[in-house]
C-alpha cells in the first residue's frame, strides 16, 4: 500500500508540475498525514525539492478599501529538477545516444553524447567504456534504456528486433551493469514514446502513438494506462503487408508497411519515382512536396497507413491518434492527407471528429516516466534505497 500511495502521489505531482501538501492530498484523496509522510520521505531522499513562491494578496479587512498585503510565502512542491538522477540510453538501429536526466525532466529530446550504433556486442562494450568515461560523476539510481523490436521489459531481454538481429543474443543489464552497477529498466521504444506523450499531455488518457522513423511502430494508451499483453506484441503497425508491395522486410516477410512508410523506404521510393542522378535526401523529398504538393507514390503509401491506423483505432475503440516521427518535418500536406485518409477509413469519424495530430517526439520524459514508476516509486518503502 505504502508504494501504491507513493507512486500515485508522483504520477499526480508530475501531472501538476507544482502543487502544495494540502493540494496534493486533496487531489489524490490521500489523509493529510498520509501524504505529508510520503511527502517528507521523498523530500529527504531528494527525489522533490520544495520551493518558495510569491504570497499571495489579501484584502485589509475594510470593505471597499481596496489595498492589499503581500501574504506569507508559499511553499510548493515539485520533481527535482536539478540533480541528474538518471541515465538515459537510446539504443537505436543507426545512432546510440546518452544523456543524464534528473527525476523532474518533463522537456524536448536532448542528447548529450550520440555514437553509431555498434554492430556487436564487443563494439558496444568498448563504446560504452568510452562514454562511461566521459560522463560527469553522478551517483544514478538506475540506466534508462529505449530499445526497438520485441522486449520483455520484466526481464530485460530483447525478444526480436528486425532490425538489430544481434540485440537478441545479447544480456544487455550485465553490460550495461559493467560499467553504470545501478538498476537497469529497459523500455520498448514506441512505448517510452507513448508514456512521453502521456507525461506532457496529461488529459490524453486514451490514444494510438505511431512513430515514423526508422521503423514503423506504435504503442496504446487506454484509460491513462500502456496497453500490455502477456506476449510482449503490441503496436507491431509496421509488419502489416501492404498489398502489391513487394519489398523485403528485416523481420523475414515481404511487403512491410514499414518498408514504405520508414526513412528508408520513403527515401526508396524517392528514388524509384526521380530521374537518374537526381538527389535523393530527406531535404530533396521535403522540397518536391513543398513545390509539386504530394506526389502519388508518396499518397499511396499514405493511404496504406491509414488503412492500418484506421484499422487499428476500430479495433480499439479508440478516435484520437498522435503521429510522431519524421513525416512531421515534411510540409503540412503530407500530415493533412495522412489525416483525412485515416478519418475515412475510422469508424468514430461516422459519430464525431477523429483526431490525427502530430506531436514531437518525448523519449527522454517517457523514459523518465518508467524510472519513476519502476523504481523511485519503490525508494521510500525500501528500507536501504536503491
Amino acid at each position: 500500500m505504502g508504494q501504491l500511495n507513493t507512486r500515485t502521489l508522483l504520477r499526480r505531482l508530475r501531472e501538476l508540475g507544482l502543487a502544495s501538501r494540502a493540494e496534493l492530498a486533496k487531489s489524490l484523496g490521500m489523509s493529510q498525514p498520509t501524504a505529508g509522510r510520503i511527502v517528507d520521505e521523498l523530500l529527504q531522499l531528494g527525489v522533490l525539492e520544495e520551493i518558495a513562491t510569491q504570497g499571495t494578496l489579501e484584502a485589509s479587512g475594510t470593505p471597499g478599501n481596496g489595498t492589499a498585503r503581500l501574504g506569507r510565502p508559499g511553499r510548493q512542491l515539485r520533481l527535482n529538477e536539478d540533480q541528474p538522477r538518471f541515465l538515459a540510453i537510446q539504443l537505436a538501429v543507426e545512432q546510440t545516444s546518452f544523456t543524464p536526466l534528473p527525476v523532474g525532466f518533463n522537456g524536448e529530446d536532448r542528447w548529450a553524447w550520440q555514437i553509431d550504433t555498434p554492430a556487436s556486442e564487443q563494439e558496444l562494450v568498448e563504446q560504452f567504456q568510452r562514454i562511461a568515461a566521459q560522463l560527469p560523476a553522478h551517483e544514478y539510481w538506475g540506466v534508462l534504456v529505449s530499445v526497438p523490436g520485441i522486449v520483455d521489459e520484466p526481464k530485460g531481454r530483447v525478444l526480436y528486433s528486425p532490425n538489430l538481429h544481434w540485440t537478441e543474443r545479447l544480456e544487455i543489464i550485465p553490460v550495461i551493469q559493467k560499467f553504470w552497477p545501478v538498476p537497469v529498466i529497459l523500455v520498448q521504444e514506441e512505448r517510452a514514446l507513448a508514456l512521453g506523450q502521456q507525461a506532457t499531455d496529461p488529459g490524453g488518457q486514451d490514444f494510438l502513438l505511431v512513430d515514423f522513423g526508422e521503423g514503423v511502430g506504435g504503442a496504446v494508451i487506454l484509460e491513462g494506462k500502456l496497453c500490455a499483453n502477456p506476449l510482449p506484441i503490441s503496436g507491431e503497425l509496421g509488419h502489416t503487408p501492404v498489398l502489391g508491395n513487394g519489398r523485403p522486410c528485416g523481420c523475414g516477410a515481404t511487403g512491410c508497411l514499414e518498408t514504405l512508410g520508414s526513412t528508408r523506404g520513403l527515401l526508396q521510393s524517392l528514388a524509384e519515382h526521380q530521374p537518374v542522378g537526381a538527389v535523393i535526401s530527406w531535404e530533396a523529398l521535403a522540397k518536391d512536396i513543398a513545390v509539386g504538393g504530394v506526389p502519388a507514390w508518396l499518397a499511396e503509401t499514405l493511404e496504406a497507413a491509414a488503412v492500418v491506423i484506421a484499422g487499428a483505432l476500430n479495433v480499439l475503440g479508440l478516435r484520437r491518434v498522435v503521429i510522431t516521427g519524421r513525416l512531421g518535418e515534411l510540409p503540412p500536406a503530407v500530415m493533412e492527407h495522412l489525416s483525412a485518409a485515416v478519418s475515412r477509413g475510422a469508424l468514430w469519424a461516422r459519430f464525431g471528429r477523429v483526431e490525427c495530430d502530430h506531436a514531437s517526439r518525448r523519449r527522454l520524459a517517457g523514459l523518465v516516466a518508467a524510472g519513476i514508476d519502476r523504481l523511485v516509486s519503490s525508494v521510500a518503502v525500501t528500507p536501504h534505497g536503491y
